[in-house]
């Protein structure tokens, strides 16, 4: 059978008066843009999560496909130029290469791509991130598909029982992809090992090991390292597969209720709570707490035929409640650590050079 693919693309390419969110006419030219390749692909959602644009589309045409990725590229140069002219902050800030080659990873906008058959009731998840780094889904996945306390479906699918194989990407590692692959149940405690630092490890795709169906796809740009420089947070992308033989859309989408700390904030520099937000959210003007949102889309015949929004609920509205009482409670820290993240992970570079100052002028006694 003719596999369908899902591509999520995303790429900050200017905002309003900051790093809010971006301006009507130029969410209109990258949804022109994209519609305008309806031979290419199949279906498409453009939506944004703060100042990113998330494009997401199905078509039969495999991953990495050059035709694909360079709807995407050409929708983000174009809403670029409408950004400059509004003189919006940040305008092709993640276009960091103008030449396209073929393939859009390494140039800037991150992507999560996945390639599957399609199920009767092909239902999919996909969680755009902003003011944080592809490690803030570290937790919540390893909730999801290692902690049987919160996730019910590991001991009640036939098919989850059997295990995932999970692929850890080192983001540190800067000359190509450096990956590791481990299984459930017997390698959790070296999974484990390495997500606690999110800021190098980072959950890369996980399998349904019974016949290695793909589950998840994770964007894992980390934009300091293509570009030698700070130029924004990595503002991740996931893809999700949900209901039988998967986990269930619930047992997914309730491991955000942690509103887990995260890097990210106001300058890349700090940790914040990570708040499940509704589509289509502008950033927080109260320093750039981290948001993710949720797109549930039910998927037929290569068609998106319906979505919702997620954390459009109840209950998540008391999960931000939850996750700004933790962000208070964090920026109260002020700039001592943990409130500030690593020296190692700190993007602009004035701390680090006073510091590399003061250390020449420390004495022995």
């Amino acid at each position: 059978m003719e596999k369908l693919t899902i591509s999520a693309i995303k790429a900050d390419i200017g905002a309003v008066g900051g790093h809010t969110k971006p301006s009507k006419e130029v969410l209109e030219e990258v949804i022109k843009t994209v519609k305008s390749n309806k031979d290419i692909i199949e279906d498409f959602y453009v939506g944004f999560c703060g100042d990113d644009i998330h494009i997401i589309m199905t078509h039969f045409n495999g991953i990495n496909n050059p035709k694909v990725h360079k709807i995407a590229f050409d929708a983000f140069l174009n809403a670029t130029e409408i950004a400059k002219n509004q003189g919006l902050y940040g305008a092709g800030q993640d276009i960091l290469k103008t030449a396209f080659s073929g393939n859009i990873k390494g140039m800037g906008p991150g992507i999560a791509e996945m390639e599957f058959v399609e199920r009767p009731n092909e239902a999919v998840i996909v969680f755009p991130a902003d003011k944080t780094e592809p490690g803030a889904f570290n937790l919540p996945l390893y909730y999801a598909f290692i902690e049987v306390s919160r996730s019910p479906g590991l001991i009640l699918s036939p098919s989850m029982r059997k295990g995932v194989k999970f692929v850890i990407m080192d983001v540190s590692y800067t000359e190509k992809d450096k990956i590791i692959e481990l299984y459930t149940p017997e390698n959790y405690i070296d999974i484990a090992s390495l997500l606690f630092n999110p800021h190098r490890f980072v959950v890369e795709s996980i399998w349904l090991r019974e016949n290695n169906e793909p589950i998840v796809s994770v964007s894992t740009t980390r934009l300091h390292n293509i570009a030698g420089r700070y130029v924004g947070k990595d503002d991740p992308i996931m893809i999700v597969r949900a209901q039988k033989p998967f986990l269930a859309t619930e047992e997914i989408c309730s491991v955000f209720a942690i509103a887990h700390y995260v890097g990210g904030d106001t300058r890349g520099s700090h940790n914040m709570a990570l708040m499940p937000v509704k589509l289509n959210s502008q950033a927080s003007t109260y320093l750039c707490n981290p948001m993710v949102s949720c797109i549930v889309m039910s998927i037929k015949n290569g068609k998106i035929t319906s979505y919702i929004d997620g954390f459009d609920d109840p209950i998540f509205d008391e999960i931000r409640r939850k996750a700004s009482e933790k962000s208070f409670y964090m920026r109260e820290q002020g700039f001592i650590m943990p409130a500030m993240l690593p020296m190692e992970e700190i993007e602009y570079t004035a701390l680090k050079e006073k510091i590399e100052e003061l250390e020449k002028k420390f004495t022995t006694r």
